[in-house]
């Protein structure tokens, strides 16, 4: 039987503690750094033309970016984009397909904003449309001869004058990236200010 308790360790050298709370130290102040906010950054400005259209008898306000096809592009000042025209579905398939791309109506031959089939409701981090996409395959809405133009404010007001055979629709291949920025009921994202039109 050994009556003899264990030697004590003997304690580690200063240097050695004192390097295990540095290690410590950093370890916990990464950690911090990963979880902290940044701090505020400045908020640099940038103008884009912001191009009133409709929804559902609403105006609303969105930029065009990105066009797939390059004469629309350059007429519309955006990127021309040919990979956008593959988020379209494919032109013969046996049943419908889903698609990220809804449709936009472009009026050819009479003066006015176009014609969204959705839009974010609200507009940013909240909106409850999960139909809303900012990528579009454009319809093109011409009004037919001895017709009176007028401003079609809905996707309903556009497929009534085509049932009627006051417009003929032209579905082409063009997508068309135009993320809605503002709506006239007052909501937009944030930072987003429309002036004087």
């Amino acid at each position: 039987m050994n009556d003899h308790a264990p030697a004590p360790t003997p304690p580690a050298p200063p240097w050695r503690r004192l390097r295990a709370r540095c290690a410590a130290l950093a370890i916990a102040g990464a950690l911090c750094a990963c979880a902290a906010p940044r701090p505020p950054v400045p908020q640099a400005a940038v103008t884009l033309p912001l191009l009133a259209g409709w929804y559902d008898g609403e105006e609303v306000f969105y930029i065009t970016t990105d066009v797939s096809d390059a004469e629309v592009a350059l007429a519309k000042g955006a990127n021309f984009v040919p990979r956008l025209a593959e988020a379209l579905p494919a032109v013969k398939q046996s049943a419908p397909q889903a698609s990220s791309v809804d449709k936009v109506y472009g009026v050819a031959n009479f003066a006015q904003g176009s014609v969204f089939a959705s839009a974010p409701s609200p507009v940013g981090a909240l909106n409850r449309d999960r139909v809303y996409s900012p990528l579009w395959q454009l319809v093109t809405v011409t009004w037919l001869d001895g017709q009176t133009p007028r401003t079609l404010r809905s996707e309903e007001q556009v497929l009534d004058a085509a049932e009627k055979g006051q417009v003929r629709l032209g579905v082409t291949r063009v997508v068309l990236n135009c993320p809605i920025l503002q709506r006239a009921t007052g909501s937009s994202l944030p930072g987003v200010s429309s002036g004087p039109r």
